[in-house]
């Protein structure tokens, strides 16, 4: 059994290594001028890997990855200032407002 945590370790290790780290080139897309003004795109990203380890089903494991464009970073004549995508951010904060609803009904709920 121990092997086997061993293989799955090393098989998740092999899995993460394979990606580049590109994290903050992700999130900070190149400078692009669009309509004559410049911006640097923002995306909210990650990753997740797993592996696993069977007698019956063998060994396996997989990973991928998202990003979600949350907005830009636009220069203008009095700085860079930060424009969201109002609509990625809304649907970023979906669950936090899903748990932020949850902890408040169950604190309610004990209070009275």
């Amino acid at each position: 059994m121990a092997d086997a945590q061993i293989s799955r370790d090393k098989l998740t290790e092999k899995l993460a290594a394979g990606v580049p780290d590109r994290s903050v080139k992700l999130a900070y897309g190149e400078k692009q001028t669009v309509g004559g003004v410049e911006l640097v795109p923002v995306a909210l990203v990650a990753y997740g890997f797993g592996a696993g380890d069977s007698d019956e089903y063998g060994s396996g494991g997989g990973g991928g990855g998202s990003a979600i464009p949350v907005g830009a970073y636009i220069a203008g004549d009095d700085g860079l200032h930060f424009r969201p995508n109002t609509i990625a951010l809304l649907a970023v904060s979906i669950p936090v407002i899903t748990a932020l609803g949850w902890a408040i009904s169950k604190i309610v709920k004990a209070a009275g």
